[in-house]
């Protein structure tokens, strides 16, 4: 059975085997990526990487039987430091003993890296609240605190801590400030026990190329132990480096601009000075000899023979193309040369060919297609006469070669030319040419008046425009050259484009058929028309020969005059129920001396109710009876649910919905059952209930409340308000706790000067509302839903609680679902400040809740949230890390890094 690594191990096996013994240039690590369920598209830390890596490795040897194997990592790279406390008034040292992998160094404020390692071993003093609990004195003390380093290991990885959290912006930065280090460090000055070998010789660096911490690029200098020549790793391209030298080179350009670089320190030999070295690896110097390769294991060098025996075929396959390749570009030069000297026409019988296809033939890079001729040809399936500059005349003898090797066609020969083009491409251009003196004839013509019946009806716009609409016209007809009708070696016309064109084209009135009525007839309105003569209509007619002709004795359309009879009698009827309603009802109209609910009229003990929506309805009528239907019916079952009860409370009545009900006298409700038709009578009558003075008043609904209904619409509405998507709400930044309220920026206003009639009055056709028979005759009117209800009442409030944003003001489009901490990101980009110091609250509440979604928190469509920033945000010039607030980092979450 072939093998296949599976584990993480495994995969790193195959993968030290194919370092050692592949012949690629290159090795892909896609494998042991995949394994480790690493996410190549997001860039991680390398440092995070290198200890989860190193403890996984660690965790998953230490099963191993073979002690060599089992305690590899620590023999290599495993140290030993010691936390060392010492009590200033007793002198007891305790110590807390820590194995490491790693020195995480400092480099803020330093220069060189033994400054870095000094400052890690230096000695910190434990005073006021810190101090130490001293277990010999049984009471706080001051004390000293300090690392040691007990022992350290053959490979010392060093880390230079160059990503750190900025308070000012909350986010991590990168620090860019050069460190030098040295190729040789002596670490016997640092180490407790002295006496032991501990220079160390530096054997990898690796580049953080970039200026934010959220992204870059990563790159590696490696030291080979057994030649001492240095390589540079940069994702696939290996370069050995000159003179066996560390060159760190291009890596520690930066983009910044200029006044932010700063000069790098001169260095010594031997050493370095990297703003961008972000982890230095030290290899223990020994007398001995590098070790030479390991022997590969036979199962794993079967792999790795497989791989090579792949690359090889992958190798003779690509030279085999570019053979090929090769080959065919020499028969096709050969050929260009036999041909080119043949190509002119001279004397001899030639032939037109596409000169995009000759040029197409003479790059040898591309293979060449089938001659395609097609775009040149007219609607004749001929040689179009203006297509000629886009052609070449090339020699019989030439074309021959050419149809026999590639085909394709038509072949177009000196016969193709296409001679009714030509005939009507010069009368195009002799129109063209005469238009002017003809504009100036037909003006002259106009001013004549014209006598009798010889004169012809032309639109007063089509008289207006006629000379641009010729000019469009002859250009139009010039231009259809540029319409391919077909393809041009393999490059085809977009057809949903041409059919656009051609659909708006149509959709223009041509000449004089802005006379025409919908019939196809003349006209009966004769203001938009006049005579003209004879002389000038013959003129007209050369220019617009399929233009409608219309001579003055042609009598106008007659269904258009029985319509038009039609119309004016509908209006008069229109005005006349108008005039009689209005007189009827002129405190409805006016709306003059209107009862109110929470201060009851005395004079009258019963108030009928209808709905506010017929009553805008009825006055929009009214007010334009020739541009509206009638109002025929009352339409009181809106306010009513399914069950027949009413859908309002007394209270909710003078409060919130007092804006969706209209209240009537009741000598306007017996004018109201004359005029229209009723399907539900609602009305509230004041009663006196008990013999206490005075007595207690009470207000009953016929019909009554439908209490399972109200409380189901009340939900849906709570409902509505915690479910929107794509809603608006306003976030206000407060200064100094003071919201400034200046006034609104009219282009800000969201409502407008225009009356709501008009505004109803640009409902287009078929958006009548379904609760109002608007047509003469009485049908009955259609049962509404509880669903048809909350849709009607919904569109009431969205109406009378728009908010009008005002000046400083932002809209922002947010769902019921999204979470506080998505919008704090958006008001981020709105105002330029960062989530952590946003204060959000709204109506008095406070934001806080992170997690919590804006349905749950309460904000609703038409919200305004106040903002008040802690402090303002000085720098947001590097936008990436701004960005990289906003999500959570996930680090290595979710890969096989932390299945141990």
């Amino acid at each position: 059975i072939d093998y296949e690594p599976q584990t993480i191990c495994e995969h790193l096996q195959y993968l030290f085997a194919l370092l050692q013994n592949s012949n690629r240039r290159y090795i892909d690590p896609s494998g042991f990526v995949k394994a480790l369920g690493l996410d190549t598209g997001q860039q991680q830390d390398a440092q995070e990487f290198s200890k989860l890596f190193m403890s996984l490795l660690e965790d998953t040897l230490s099963k191993q039987k073979n002690p060599d194997v089992r305690n590899i990592v620590q023999q290599q790279f495993c140290g030993e430091y010691a936390y060392v406390t010492v009590c200033n008034q007793c002198g007891r040292e305790s110590k807390l003993l820590s194995k490491f992998y790693e020195l995480e160094l400092n480099i803020q404020g330093h220069k060189q890296l033994t400054d870095c390692i000094s400052e890690f071993l230096k000695e910190e003093k434990l005073e006021g609240d810190n101090r130490y609990f001293c277990e010999n004195c049984q009471s706080k003390q001051n004390a000293t605190r300090k690392i040691r380093l007990l022992s350290l290991p053959c490979t010392l990885n060093l880390q230079l801590m160059r990503f750190v959290f900025d308070r000012q912006t909350g986010h991590k930065k990168k620090l860019n400030t050069y460190i030098g280090f040295s190729e040789i460090l002596d670490m016997e000055p640092y180490v407790e026990h002295k006496g032991g070998s501990y220079v160390y010789e530096l054997s990898a660096v690796l580049i953080h190329r970039g200026v934010s911490a959220y992204s870059g690029h990563y790159i590696a200098h490696v030291k080979d132990p057994q030649s001492g020549e240095w390589y540079k790793f940069n994702d696939e391209d290996i370069e050995k480096m000159e003179g066996k030298k560390l060159q760190l080179g291009i890596e520690e350009d930066l983009a910044e601009p200029s006044k932010s670089q700063t000069r790098k320190p001169k260095c010594g030999k031997g050493t370095h000075c990297s703003r961008n070295a972000y982890m230095l690896v030290y290899r223990l110097q020994t007398q001995e000899k590098p070790t030479t390769a390991v022997q590969v294991p036979a199962f794993l060098q079967e792999l790795v023979d497989r791989d090579n025996s792949k690359f090889e075929e992958w190798c003779i396959e690509m030279a085999e193309m570019r053979k090929q390749s090769v080959d065919k570009g020499k028969a096709k030069h050969e050929e260009v040369k036999e041909l080119y000297q043949r190509l002119p026409a001279g004397a001899e019988p030639y032939e037109f060919v596409s000169l995009e296809w000759l040029q197409k033939w003479l790059d040898e890079s591309t293979p060449t297609k089938p001659i395609d001729n097609h775009a040149c040809l007219c609607s004749h399936d001929k040689l179009h006469p203006d297509k000629i500059s886009i052609m070449k005349r090339i020699s019989e003898y030439a074309a021959d070669i050419f149809y026999s090797r590639y085909g394709g066609g038509p072949r177009l020969t000196v016969k193709a030319l296409c001679k009714e083009c030509v005939v009507e491409r010069c009368r195009v251009l002799r129109l063209k040419s005469q238009l002017n003196e003809d504009y100036k004839t037909v003006n002259n013509l106009l001013k004549a008046t014209v006598k009798g019946s010889d004169g012809f009806w032309v639109g007063k716009s089509s008289l207006r425009s006629w000379r641009q609409l010729a000019l469009e016209q002859l250009d139009e007809q010039d231009g259809d050259v540029d319409q391919s009708n077909g393809k041009m070696n393999g490059n085809t016309l977009n057809k949903d484009e041409s059919k656009e064109e051609r659909k708006e084209e149509e959709e223009e009135l041509n000449f004089n058929e802005d006379i025409l009525c919908p019939h196809g007839e003349l006209c009966i309105s004769e203001n938009e028309r006049r005579l003209v003569s004879k002389e000038a209509w013959s003129k007209l007619q050369q220019y617009f020969p399929k233009a409608p002709e219309f001579p003055s004795y042609r009598e106008c359309c007659s269904q258009c005059k029985i319509l038009e009879r039609e119309g004016e009698e509908n209006e008069a009827l229109h005005k006349m129920i108008a005039n009689e309603q209005k007189t009827s009802l002129p405190n409805l109209f006016q709306d003059k001396n209107r009862p109110c609910l929470s201060n009851w009229p005395e004079e009258t003990d019963v108030l009928y109710i209808v709905s506010q929506f017929f009553v805008e309805e009825w006055r929009k009528f009214v007010r334009k009876p020739t541009r509206c239907s009638p109002v025929s019916s009352v339409g009181n079952s809106a306010l009513l649910c399914p069950h027949g009860g009413l859908m309002f409370t007394f209270a909710s009545m003078t409060k919130e919905d007092s804006k969706l009900i209209a209240l009537i006298w009741p000598s306007e409700w017996q004018m109201i059952q004359k005029l229209f038709v009723v399907d539900h009578v609602i009305k509230i009558t004041r009663t006196e209930v008990g013999d206490a003075n005075p007595s207690e008043t009470q207000y009953i609904s016929e019909p009554k409340l439908c209490p399972e209904c109200r409380e189901g619409l009340l939900c849906q509405q709570q409902r509505d308000l915690r479910e929107y998507t794509q809603a608006t709400i306003y976030v206000h930044k407060v200064v100094d706790n003071k919201k400034v309220m200046k006034d609104s920026a009219p282009e800000l206003n969201v409502s407008s000067s225009e009356t709501e009639e008009d505004k109803e009055e640009a409902k287009p056709d078929g958006e009548k509302d379904p609760d109002f028979n608007q047509s003469n005759g009485g049908t009955k009117r259609q049962k509404i839903t509880h669903q048809n209800y909350i849709a009607y009442q919904k569109q009431v409030i969205r109406r009378s609680m728009r908010h009008r944003k005002v000046r400083g003001e932002k809209a922002l489009l947010v769902s019921a679902n999204q979470t506080l901490k998505e919008l704090k990101i958006q008001i981020m980009h709105a105002f330029s400040v960062a989530p952590f110091d946003q204060n959000l609250s709204i109506d008095g509440k406070i934001l806080s809740d992170d997690c919590a979604t804006l349905g749950t928190l309460g904000v609703i469509p038409e919200s305004v949230i106040l903002l008040k920033a802690d402090e303002p945000i000085a720098d947001y010039a590097a936008m990436d890390d701004v960005m990289q607030v906003c999500m959570p980092e996930e680090g290595f979450k979710g890969t096989g890094l932390l299945g141990h």
